[in-house]
């Protein structure tokens, strides 16, 4: 006798009912209804739904409308409301589509109990009412750099500005309210910073200040490797100084001032030590000392370039440059 063997197929075990609710015509469910409801419902900011969840275009997060704004949900990150001025500055940059991705925090106040910020999947959008002209989302290499000086309640300030790309010095450039940018270059510019990777900063004399004695501009170059880190040269940077006239015709005794002033443009980087300190103030020394017109120009270039790994350099060199059959012109630059 033949027995039949049936295996019955098994079948798909219902997840719990997830909760739903129609709010002012419109269905609300899920997680967004939680978010929703702890929110305060339409007593919240959100006000009245204006739309049933929808699915979004990559059909992986849900989202509802309303009156006051939206909360996005993915399985990745959660509910949270999106509104205001950061809400319309994430739909500028293309939604949860966008370089952004979904958000996964609610709007937060910022330490100063002023300004806000809504973290992203990659990157953050701070607004403040008076010192950021708006909001602008930070991210990748320039909030790496941020971050180190403490974000908005640092030397940075808040930005200003989106991150622009600067099609002369091959980098992105963000600007502060601190009078300051902040830059970052995939690929480098071919300046000995930035030959590959980087990322810095730079400052200028402000607009609404008369131009510096001995240094308008000061610029800190800090090499990376591909991802957010320092380079294989470990905590190695080059600082650039664009000096006037009367600091080119200075010497050794104007050294300290055009230290200080450099200081003045740029925040210190956050690892400098005695070590590469002492590095980059020698060849300021010996710029101040030698620094001497030639044609078409100065030597050593309209900018004076420190790097900061080169502290075996002797000072009987930096007093003496013309001695090294290395180095020409009095130009000070050693690499």
């Amino acid at each position: 006798m033949l027995l039949a063997l049936v295996v019955q197929a098994p079948q798909a075990i219902a997840g719990p009912p997830q909760p739903s609710a129609v709010i002012c015509g419109h269905q609300v469910q899920g997680a967004i209804l939680a978010k929703y409801q702890e929110m305060g419902g339409e007593k919240s900011p959100l006000g009245c739904p204006k739309t049933d969840e929808l699915t979004t275009p990559n059909g992986v997060g849900r989202y509802n409308t309303f009156v006051g704004g939206s909360i996005y949900w993915s399985p990745d990150t959660g509910a949270h409301p999106v509104w205001g001025v950061i809400g319309e500055k994430w739909g500028a940059l293309g939604w949860e589509a966008g370089s952004l991705g979904f958000p996964v925090s609610d709007e937060l106040a910022n330490p100063d109990g002023v300004g806000k910020r809504q973290q992203f999947q990659s990157g953050t959008i701070y607004w403040h009412p008076t010192l950021s002209d708006g909001a602008h989302a930070v991210s990748g290499r320039i909030g790496w750099v941020w971050s180190g000086f403490h974000w908005e309640s640092g030397a940075f300030g808040y930005p200003t500005s989106d991150a622009l790309y600067d099609n002369d010095n091959k980098e992105y450039d963000q600007r502060f309210s601190n009078h300051l940018t902040i830059f970052e270059s995939s690929t480098g510019n071919d300046i000995e910073g930035c030959k590959g990777p980087c990322a810095g900063y730079y400052g200028v004399v402000p607009d609404n200040q008369s131009a510096s004695d001995l240094v308008n501009e000061a610029r800190v170059e800090l090499p990376l490797d591909n991802t957010l880190g320092l380079s294989d040269w470990k905590h190695a940077f080059v600082v650039r100084a664009w000096p006037t006239l009367k600091a080119r015709l200075g010497a050794a005794a104007a050294a300290g001032p055009d230290w200080d002033q450099i200081w003045q443009r740029v925040p210190r980087p956050w690892d400098m030590n005695p070590t590469n300190q002492s590095s980059i103030y020698k060849q300021l020394v010996c710029h101040t000392m030698f620094s001497a017109p030639k044609p078409g120009g100065w030597a050593g270039g309209p900018s004076w370039d420190f790097e900061s790994w080169r502290s075996d350099i002797p000072w009987l060199r930096v007093m003496t440059p013309s001695s090294s059959p290395n180095w020409g012109n009095n130009e000070c630059n050693w690499n």
